[in-house]
């Protein structure tokens, strides 16, 4: 645990709350307002003391992550797309060299490894019919984790569809038990340099590149979809989800923050404030309650029944 001089968040009825919205903008840790508001002026809104509980654990643990989530999350709101991803990225690079994630690492004590699959099939199915492509993230044995090699090859596949405007539909989605658990853990800690993973996230990053083709690309996810295992396909144009699907943002942890384009992603999808209580509260949604959000666009048995 980080000890800081003052409190690591700020708590108050939604009545009590200023009106200026500079005043949010002002404050260096999160604000949580008591009540129920989707208008209230701070970061996230709850509505019961036991709630204000789970989050105060976690910031508490967290004060670091949770800090840099709300100011990133209220920067990025009104800026253009590949502006609020820099933002994002640079304010990963932060926690990355900051002793919340060095703790997280220390007590995992594990060395950190690229994870590659024992055969030479490719990380990525695709096939092409007519103006169609169908893609399957093919590493079900790692729980299609986003690995370097998975995110290469997503990188591959949407600068296809950048490249051929032939290509009139991508359909994305997962084999095995679940679409994605998001960031392979066992390669955390691979970037010594945080200036150097701050450029290859610039440079060589799936969700920049899936949000200038998103009209494009229809991405069905089921089962897990946890940290970048839902920012990324949250950049898609349209975005459907098995019924028993379910979707964590679990970063906060780690001592981070959704770092794969999810700050911007998922909050353009669902708003600022849920995608707040998401992160530091580490809860996972199921699909009903991320249609009701917004965060997918339908609920359906496979990427071809909406079509």
């Amino acid at each position: 645990m980080t000890v800081l001089s003052s409190p690591p968040f700020a708590c108050l009825d939604i009545e009590d709350l200023p009106a200026d919205p500079q005043w949010l903008h002002q404050q260096p840790h999160p604000v949580i307002a008591l009540g129920e508001s989707s208008h209230a002026n701070a970061d996230i809104v709850i509505a019961d003391d036991a709630e204000l509980q789970l989050l105060a654990a976690r910031i508490e643990q967290h004060p670091l992550a949770a800090l840099t989530l709300v100011q990133v999350l209220r920067a990025v709101e009104m800026l253009p797309l590949p502006a609020a991803m820099t933002v994002e990225s640079l304010a990963y690079a932060s926690l990355q060299s900051g002793s919340e994630f060095r703790q997280w690492l220390q007590a995992r004590e594990a060395t950190p490894r690229e994870i590659h699959s024992p055969d030479s099939t490719p990380a990525i199915v695709v096939h092409r019919q007519g103006d169609r492509v169908q893609a399957l993230l093919n590493r079900p044995q790692y729980r299609n984790s986003i690995t370097v090699e998975m995110r290469d090859a997503l990188i591959e596949l949407f600068e296809l569809v950048l490249i051929d405007n032939s290509i009139r539909q991508l359909h994305l989605s997962g084999r095995g038990a679940c679409f994605s658990v998001g960031g392979e853990l066992r390669e955390f800690g691979l970037a010594t340099d945080p200036s150097l993973a701050h450029w290859i996230r610039s440079c060589h990053n799936p969700g920049r590149l899936l949000s200038r083709c998103a009209d494009r690309v229809h991405v069905h996810v089921h089962s897990a979809c946890l940290g970048s295992g839902i920012e990324l396909p949250a950049f898609a144009g349209r975005l459907s989800a098995s019924p028993g699907s379910f979707f964590q943002l679990p970063e906060l942890a780690f001592g981070l923050i959704p770092g794969a384009g999810g700050c911007v992603s998922i909050a353009r999808r669902i708003g600022r404030q849920r995608t707040a209580w998401m992160a530091l509260s580490g809860k996972k949604i199921n699909a009903r309650q991320a249609r009701q959000w917004g965060l997918i666009d339908a609920i359906c048995d496979s990427v071809d029944t909406v079509d």
